[in-house]
């Protein structure tokens, strides 16, 4: 790699963290060219040079919360397990994730994507996004014959949407009122998607 390369690979670095500390600490709407530019230690013209605009940087900082969201859950899971009641602490720990983080679950399931450049690519990342997570779970629960190879499609819409109207509800307040209360109800109805007992 050429100087220049390692250069420019840095440089986008330090705006692209900058953007993901914006999003985890104060949401989306503290996000700006000129905040992520202070963040970043550099003048907002300068983040010009190595993005299109703010958008751009979002994309980015999307493919990076996924595969930090896979790293969350999987060690968070590490000690389950493998089978259904595997499948089912993955999903638990992927809302786990978004509770932890709701600027993020914001930019995934909140903020319209209008505008955006690279829209169809963010939106391919987050509709995938559970499943994509929940993969191994659903390989080994097929290949097991743990769970009917032809409910699985159902079975994956059921938990993703199941999932985020759980998240939308709690992190906005409406219901339930308590940590805990969210919690039990997340998990009865993950394993009554599940057929868990």
């Amino acid at each position: 790699m050429k100087n220049k390369e390692i250069q420019e690979k840095r440089m986008k670095g330090y705006f692209i963290q900058a953007t993901k500390e914006i999003l985890k600490g104060e949401g989306i709407q503290s996000l700006s060219v000129r905040n992520i530019a202070n963040r970043a230690g550099y003048s907002y013209a300068t983040l010009y040079n190595y993005f299109k605009d703010v958008n751009e940087l979002l994309f980015y900082c999307i493919q990076d919360f996924q595969e930090e969201c896979q790293q969350f859950v999987e060690k968070n899971t590490s000690k389950k397990t493998k089978g259904i009641e595997h499948l089912s602490a993955t999903v638990l720990a992927y809302i786990h994730y978004f509770m932890e983080y709701p600027g993020i679950f914001d930019l995934f399931y909140i903020v319209k994507m209008d505008g955006i450049h690279t829209k169809a690519s963010i939106i391919t990342i987050i509709n995938a996004s559970l499943e994509n997570v929940c993969k191994l779970d659903w390989v080994y629960c097929e290949s097991k014959n743990l769970i009917n190879k032809d409910e699985i499609e159902s079975l994956k819409a059921q938990l993703k949407y199941t999932t985020i109207g759980l998240l939308v509800f709690y992190l906005n307040r409406t219901e339930p009122v308590t940590y805990l209360e969210f919690i039990e109800k997340s998990k009865t109805q993950i394993n009554n998607i599940l057929n868990l007992k």
